[in-house]
């Protein structure tokens, strides 16, 4: 046998076998939500920008022209810009974690304190005094 790459390779007019441009994989880790994401590339795009306003207002003061001034205070506020943007990826990874990332598992603590309080609840409607729950009302 030959390579495998066409379809019939004991016929003189063999055709290749056609062959996907690229083989999807399935992905290493989930994709970000959209908000975060959002932040994430305004955040890189700030500080690329912060970083090329650095670099300019240090060569510019290297050659001694009188724009470095403007461009070093420039640079200054554009890292404090740049800060808000990396502290705004946090904030936003951080909400959205807590109002849509929660993983709810068998053994997750709010699971039992709401099977106590139900057990509870069926206990004192049958008439039987329950043992100290663990829940809170």
């Amino acid at each position: 046998m030959g390579s495998g790459v066409y379809e019939n390779e004991n016929r003189r007019g063999a055709v290749p076998r056609a062959r996907p441009l690229w083989v999807e994989e399935p992905a290493r880790r989930r994709r970000m939500p959209d908000p975060v994401r959002t932040a994430a590339v305004r955040a890189v795009l700030i500080v690329a920008v912060t970083l090329t306003q650095a670099t300019v207002a240090f060569l510019l003061a290297v050659a001694g022209s009188w724009l470095s001034f403007p461009m070093a205070l420039g640079a200054i506020a554009g890292t404090v810009v740049a800060t808000w943007g990396v502290l705004d990826v946090w904030i936003t990874r951080q909400t959205w974690n807590q109002r849509y990332g929660v993983v709810s598992v068998p053994s997750s603590t709010a699971r039992e304190l709401r099977r106590d309080r139900r057990r509870a609840r069926r206990a004192a409607r049958s008439g039987h005094i329950p043992v100290a729950s663990g829940g809170m009302r």
